[in-house]
């Protein structure tokens, strides 16, 4: 076993698609919003049909709180080691410390010299990643005296000033394969981050085991080289050919054999489907957290590896993780509203049935519940962001005076498009939330308790009315960049309002009655 103690992530690798540039930021902002750790985008710099990964990162951690930033990897001979360095700081220093690095010696060398750069046999390849490593790490040692200099084979830097330091510690993750690569990253690296589909049978536990010689030849603890891994796969109803391929349960069982076995801590999941973005945060990388923890505290030697496709919830049982009374509390409705409007009858809501007193959970059915209540955070905390902007935007208007200079008008337009674009990123969110339970999350719920079935059918009809309310703001928000001024301003501040009251309703209706048929019922079965 070559298991690290490392805590473990989960995260995704998108498609940074230049023909959808929002829908590319609004996957980020969902994978947020689900729970992942850690956004990826591939870099490409050749490729026009993609967005620079760079500017997009900037623009994600703009969009984005909490979740980790990273390329995967960066195509350093189109990026200057000394520049990027400056670049990482910079952006991790924007970010709150939430840049990571990963970096690869060059791919694809007709399109890197098309566009400026130098071809490099592989051997100067791998040399200059080593190079511009050296060179990011001086870069960032403010506290060292004099210049960076790196007089290298590839990369030469003779006393560039150093700094910013970054907001914390980068980690600099190699894509790796052949061995050199793969001994450089045992000696200098701060992970490893393969793809498994490039990995052969044997590759991954060779790989493992030449970087922790190079780590400890070079007197580094293996363990500190990180094991991230790119997966890709397909949730289906049943097992399929490959090891991703099926079931969430056998999802769960193979990425937690990864974990004990190679050691690996971070799976990052190659998928623009929000669907399976949703999946993979909400049922697969808890319950992968509970089997591992369970089977790191175990003090018996280790039991055989379970069959692939054993349920998730069994290993756990065999593992006896302790079950507890549903400590996860639906967020309560105030009462409350701002709007004269109602949309519905909250007095005509279906009940579900009583929860079972009695009933234990392990805490991988908590943490299904607890999702949907973050998930509804979230939505919560951008509402609150949305009707401050229309208080900003308010206060301006009203301020304006008739003789207002051309710059003023233009720094209200530039308000009211600030808003609009803001608006236009939480309705999409709010309503891909939405189709994503309506397509997967109640339809499950229905087929697996009955009783369930009126409340589903008004989430339902609930998740319509908050469409067309959406539809108002959004038509608000026209009618105000058509005609500016304080009868469009009420009209707008009128249409949120009407959101808030629907939506922050809606919500604690949602909770109070589904927090623990999640807990008992799961978010969904893995699906065709």
């Amino acid at each position: 076993m070559t298991d690290h103690g490392h805590a473990l992530q989960f995260g995704s690798f998108l498609t940074p698609s230049a023909a959808h540039p929002d829908r590319t930021v609004a996957l980020a902002q969902l994978c947020e919003q689900v729970g992942l750790d850690l956004v990826t985008f591939q870099d490409h710099p050749y490729q026009p049909a993609f967005l620079d990964t760079w500017t997009l990162m900037g623009f994600v951690a703009a969009r984005t709180r909490t979740v980790s930033l990273a390329p995967n990897v960066v195509n350093l001979p189109l990026r200057p080691p000394a520049v990027l360095a400056r670049s990482v700081a910079a952006l991790d220093l924007l970010s709150g410390g939430r840049v990571e690095l990963g970096l690869g010696a060059g791919a694809f060398w007709d399109a890197i010299e098309a566009m400026g750069g130098h071809r490099l046999a592989p051997r100067q390849a791998v040399v200059a990643l080593g190079e511009a490593i050296e060179v990011l790490r001086q870069s960032w040692d403010t506290g060292a005296r004099g210049g960076v200099r790196v007089d290298g084979e590839v990369h030469r830097v003779v006393g560039a000033k150093r700094g910013p330091a970054p907001a914390h510690d980068v980690g600099i993750w190699l894509g790796a394969y052949k061995p050199r690569m793969l001994e450089l990253t045992g000696r200098v690296a701060d992970g490893w981050l393969p793809s498994l589909g490039y990995l052969a049978e044997g590759d991954l536990a060779a790989g493992n085991a030449r970087i922790d010689d190079a780590a400890r030849a070079a007197g580094r603890s293996p363990a500190a080289v990180r094991r991230l891994l790119n997966v890709t796969g397909r949730f289906t109803g049943t097992p399929g050919s490959a090891p991703l391929e099926g079931p969430v349960e056998q999802w769960v069982e193979v990425l937690a054999g990864l974990a004990l076995e190679h050691g690996t801590s971070t799976f990052v999941l190659g998928s623009d489907d929000p669907d399976d973005l949703r999946r993979f945060a909400g049922e697969v990388a808890p319950a992968v957290r509970e089997l591992v923890e369970a089977e790191r505290s175990a003090p018996a030697a280790p039991a055989a590896p379970a069959a692939p496709a054993a349920p998730a919830r069994a290993a756990v049982a065999r593992a006896g993780v302790a079950r507890s009374r549903l400590a996860v509390r639906p967020t309560p409705d105030d009462g409350a509203r701002r709007s004269p409007r109602r949309v519905w009858d909250e007095g005509t809501r279906p009940v579900g049935p009583a929860p079972d007193p009695d009933r234990d959970y392990t805490p991988h059915d908590q943490a299904t519940g607890q999702h949907l209540v973050d998930v509804h955070d979230h939505l919560r905390g951008e509402l609150a962001q949305v009707q401050d902007l229309v208080e900003q935007v308010a206060a301006g208007a009203l301020g304006v005076a008739a003789a207002r200079s051309h710059l003023q008008t233009m720094t209200l337009r530039q308000n009211n498009w600030t808003l609009g674009t803001y608006c236009e990123s939480f309705c999409r969110v709010v309503t891909t939330h939405h189709t994503l339970e309506d397509q997967s999350m109640l339809p499950h719920l229905r087929r697996s308790d009955p009783r369930l079935a009126p409340v589903v059918d008004r989430l339902a009809e609930e998740h319509l009315v908050i469409h067309e309310v959406l539809e108002g703001v959004d038509q608000a928000l026209v009618a105000l960049v058509a005609a500016p001024g304080a009868e469009g301003i009420e009209d707008l501040r009128a249409a949120v309002d009407l959101l808030a009251d629907t939506l922050l309703s809606h919500l604690s209706y949602e909770e109070r009655e589904l927090v623990e048929p999640l807990a008992r019922l799961g978010m969904q079965p893995g699906r065709s």
